[in-house]
């Protein structure tokens, strides 16, 4: 009774799965953090992000939502100089007008914790996946979320990243049956729904 595969063999990807991946986040600045991350994966491997997360926070200033929404060309060009983080300038310019939307999203609903938990009726959804080749990398429901998303605004969140925020933040509970973190998170939703 192991850990889900996808987490085995690097120490940064054991203790991400062990203590962070699945459990329900409402606090906006990670929400916000996770959703600058997954934004810049896309194309590489999650390791790849984990292993330039310090230099992330760094760069976008704590992941703070507010303040990298002030971000303006200077500070793309000063993200495009750091070698620390992935020097995208799409990824950058989205991750910044992804916070502005965010603020948009937190005016609108009061935080964007209670926006996105409102998809799954503030409850996360609790699959019983057997094998790694069950999970979908998307669903209808991060389809739905990624049009949502779209129309408010962010930019570089589709299905497929929507569903890998949606199974890091929580609200879907994608661990093995077989991994121990399955019952683990369980135990940790029943004390922390709002």
């Amino acid at each position: 009774m192991g850990r889900c595969a996808w987490a085995e063999g690097d120490p940064l990807m054991e203790a991400y799965h062990d203590t962070e991946w699945g459990v329900p986040l409402y606090d906006d600045r990670l929400q916000f953090e996770f959703l600058i991350l997954e934004g810049m994966q896309a194309g590489l491997s999650w390791l790849t992000i984990l292993r330039k997360r310090e230099n992330f926070r760094r760069a976008f200033s704590g992941f703070d939502p507010a303040r990298v929404a002030r971000y303006n060309r200077r500070s793309v060009e000063r993200l495009l100089g750091d070698a620390g983080i992935i020097r995208n300038r799409q990824k950058i310019e989205a991750a910044i007008g992804n916070a502005r939307a965010l603020l948009a999203v937190q005016g609108s609903f009061g935080s964007f914790s209670r926006y996105i938990w409102r998809f799954t009726d503030r409850r996360p959804i609790v699959n019983r996946w057997k094998a790694m080749k069950q999970i979908p990398c998307q669903t209808e429901l991060a389809q739905t979320i990624a049009r949502d998303l779209k129309q408010r605004g962010f930019r570089f969140l589709g299905p497929t990243t929507v569903y890998a925020h949606l199974q890091a933040a929580g609200l879907v509970n994608d661990h093995l049956i077989s991994c121990p973190r399955h019952a683990e998170v369980q135990r940790l939703v029943r004390k922390r729904i709002p």
